[in-house]
Parts: C-alpha cells; sequence; structure tokens
C-alpha cells in the first residue's frame, strides 16, 4: 500500500508540475500577446467611427419633423447593411385611412423587402384625435385631415429633405406608394410632387381631384374588381365610411397615360385572376401598369390577412404588390 501510495504521490506531483507549467506558459504568451492600452484604444476608436458610419439608429425608429405648427411623425427602417459609402433608394409607404405607420409596415411586409433589397423604407403617420384612426387630406377626403385642412404634400416634401440631408438618400431614386387613403395621397404628390418622385404606386385608391405634374411620372396601379370601399367602376362605396364619390380607376389611368404620352394601345397579360394592362412607349420611359383583380376587395395583394394589418377583405396570394412595385420602381429611376 505505502509503494502505490508513494507512486500516486509521484503522478500527481507530476500532473501538477505539468498542469503549473502549461498555466505558466499560457500565462506567458497571453502577456506577451496582450494588446497595450494604446492598441485597445485605437480599436476603440476604430468601433466608434464604424458605428458612426453606419448611421444606424435602431431599425424600426419613430421619428419626428415640426410642419404648419405640428409635430408629425413616422417610422424609419434602414436596411441591414446600411452604411454612408453610398446613397440608398427610398419608398415611402403611405397607410390606408384609420390606420398607423405600424399598420402600414404589417401590412406591406416592406421592410422585409428593404432587408433583402438594399433601400430605405419611410412609413409616415397621418393625423387625427389622438394617435389613432388617422387619415391623409387629398382634397375631399378624409376625416380629420381635410376637416383641419393638414398640409400633407408639404409634410412629404419636408420629411424628404430631412431624409435627404440625413439618411444619404438617392434623389433618383424616390418612390411613393399607397392604400386606399394613402393611395389617394400617393396620386396627389405624383401630381404636385413629380418633382420628387421617380415612380409611384398605387393600391386601391383614387384620382379624384386635378392633377398637373411638371414631368411624366411612372406608376403602377392595383385594384380589386369587387372593392367596395373605393369602387373600382367608380361611385360611392357601399362599405366606405366615408361617402365620397370616387372617378373609376379607367379615369386615372386614362390620365396618367395621356400626361405620360404613352402609345394608346396596351399590352394585355391574364394568368388565373390578375389581369396586367401595360402601356409602354411614354415620354422619358414612364410607363403605365394596371393590375387588376378579379373578385379581390379592399385589400393589399399579398398582405396579411386581418384588419389589423389593413386589409378589410382577404387579399390575393397569386400576386404580391410589394415585390412588383419594388421590380418596378427598381426599373424607373428619375429621368
Amino acid at each position: 500500500m505505502r509503494g502505490n501510495k508513494a507512486g500516486w504521490t509521484v503522478v500527481m506531483t507530476a500532473a501538477l508540475m505539468v498542469v503549473g507549467a502549461s498555466s505558466y506558459g499560457e500565462n506567458a504568451f497571453r502577456a506577451r500577446n496582450r494588446p497595450s492600452s494604446g492598441e485597445i484604444r485605437a480599436r476603440l476608436r476604430e468601433k466608434i467611427a464604424e458605428k458612426k458610419n453606419r448611421g444606424e439608429s435602431r431599425q424600426g425608429d419613430k421619428g419626428s419633423i415640426e410642419v404648419g405648427g405640428r409635430t408629425r411623425t413616422y417610422l424609419l427602417h434602414l436596411p441591414r447593411g446600411y452604411n454612408r459609402h453610398k446613397t440608398w433608394p427610398m419608398v415611402i409607404v403611405l397607410h390606408g385611412g384609420g390606420a398607423s405607420a405600424e399598420n402600414g409596415e404589417r401590412m406591406t411586409g416592406m421592410s422585409e423587402k428593404a432587408d433583402k433589397e438594399g433601400f430605405i423604407a419611410v412609413y409616415p403617420d397621418g393625423t387625427g384625435q389622438g394617435s389613432r384612426r388617422l387619415t391623409w387630406n387629398v382634397g375631399d377626403c378624409c376625416g380629420y385631415a381635410v376637416e383641419q385642412g393638414v398640409d400633407d404634400v408639404g409634410f412629404i416634401r419636408a420629411l424628404i429633405g430631412k431624409l435627404k440631408a440625413e439618411r444619404h438618400v438617392d434623389p433618383d431614386r424616390i418612390y411613393a406608394t399607397g392604400m386606399s387613403n394613402g393611395g389617394m395621397l400617393t396620386y396627389r404628390l405624383a401630381c404636385e410632387l413629380s418633382d420628387e418622385f421617380a415612380a409611384v404606386g398605387v393600391v386601391s385608391g383614387s384620382l379624384n381631384g386635378e392633377c398637373r405634374p411638371s414631368r411624366a411620372v411612372p406608376i403602377v396601379i392595383f385594384h380589386g374588381t369587387a372593392d367596395q370601399h373605393v369602387p373600382y367602376a367608380g361611385g360611392y362605396g357601399s362599405e366606405s365610411p366615408v361617402q365620397r364619390l370616387d372617378k373609376p380607376v379607367a379615369s386615372a389611368v386614362s390620365f396618367w397615360v395621356a400626361n405620360n404620352r404613352c402609345r394608346s394601345t396596351p399590352k394585355w397579360t391574364a394568368s388565373g385572376s390578375i389581369v396586367q394592362t401595360d402601356f409602354t412607349g411614354c415620354r422619358n420611359g414612364a410607363d403605365v401598369s394596371l393590375y387588376s383583380i378579379k373578385g379581390e376587395g379592399h385589400t393589399w395583394p399579398g398582405g396579411e390577412e386581418g384588419r389589423r394589418h389593413g386589409n378589410v377583405d382577404p387579399p390575393t396570394k397569386e400576386i404580391s404588390a410589394t415585390e412588383v412595385l419594388w421590380d418596378f420602381f427598381q426599373s424607373h429611376p428619375m429621368r
């Protein structure tokens, strides 16, 4: 037993010596390779500079701007990989009447598309009594905004100026889109701020007022033939909370075809319930495209179901307005 005990003692002692030597060697190695305080400070400065250069705020940050004596708010989404080494396209997404910026983001899925394709997505808020049931002033509609004579066109122009200065926005690739009341404001922006927008897209909106754009504006339009809020054929919407006489979709298309000086004969493409009508040969390449969706109600095509997402009716899954919009925008920079 004594021999065994002595043997174990020798083994343990040797093991401890090896561990100790190893620890000493590791500590010595770490000491030799530990960065100096100067190197640590330099690396810290590099990290700070990198973060500053990216200009990143938390994705989905809420911002504000003073316009016409009002504090206007918006939701800003910077794409993954955003930095200040280049300029970025920007898409302004306008929510429907009675909704909000957050609702517009959920409804469209535009932030996910922005991350994938590399553009800035901005979701302005309309106005209302408090933070709910926000609307846009498009002249003959809607709610609080039109009752109070809110200058929404001025708000969007000021917002564009702010983001150009702060977020390295490409001035030749600024786009707007909107749903319902937001689609109506998109039309108005194309009419009154055509110098700012390279192209626009309208979902379930109507062009009711005067329109005098200073240039040809590429436009893509989506509308369901069974929309009872903003009727495809025009008239009063049987389910609209606002009694308003809307002009038909064909009227808006005819206006933009004439304004953009397109060929009068379009190309038709039908697939399932989707009928695509394209007018090309337009001045400065300002194409006009219409997606008529048979049997579709008041929805963002391809969007999430449910009123909390802004879709009153179940949206079709045959087409994604968000996907088509970005493809259209990509091919239409400012000219």
